[in-house]
């Protein structure tokens, strides 16, 4: 396992959950790019082992913290996500099993990590990481807040990050809590 890529991940991981206030219960959602990671180009290099190390430091921070992982797959499963059934009770389950180059290594890895895996259409999750370009705005409530991190690339691949909060509506005479 690379430690280096295990440690910027959890590193990433750890500071969203804290940054994002996530509970216990909450999903984070992953859209990795194991190519990216490595210095390549998205779609054209995937790499299970380089997914495992990311996937590894992300898990053992979420894990520690309660919080679901959620993995997004590649566009050739139309992004779909992988997640432990207990996370989703009553969401619908869709019948695919994610492989490196049809899926991606990163939910890969997840699938075949998880107790109880499942694969859903979308998810709306609480926060998210993007790790080399992967689009996971789909799979993040509405309305998503751009987390500025204390790194931003995990290997080679561009990091961002967001968290989610609740929609303000009401117009200009509204009041808000902030503390959401």
């Amino acid at each position: 396992m690379n430690r280096e890529l295990f440690d910027q991940a959890r590193l990433a991981a750890t500071e969203l959950i804290v940054k994002a206030d996530l509970k216990p219960g909450n999903i984070l959602v992953v859209g990795c790019s194991s190519s990216e990671v490595s210095g390549g180009v998205i779609g054209k290099n995937s790499s299970l082992e380089t997914a495992e190390a990311v996937f590894k430091g992300i898990y053992e921070a979420v894990t520690d913290s309660g919080v679901y992982l959620a993995a997004q797959c590649c566009e050739h499963l139309n992004r779909a996500i992988i997640v432990e059934r207990e996370a989703v009770p009553n969401c619908e389950i869709v019948n695919v099993v994610p492989q490196p180059k049809a899926g991606g290594s990163f939910a890969t890895t997840a699938y075949r990590t998880f107790k109880n895996p499942v694969a859903l259409e979308e998810i709306k999750a609480d926060a998210g990481l993007d790790i080399g370009g992967t689009l996971i705005g789909m799979h993040l409530k509405r309305v998503a807040v751009p987390v500025r991190l204390s790194i931003d690339r995990i290997g080679s691949a561009i990091l961002l990050a967001a968290r989610t909060r609740p929609k303000y509506i009401g117009g200009e005479r509204a009041v808000y809590d902030d503390r959401l």
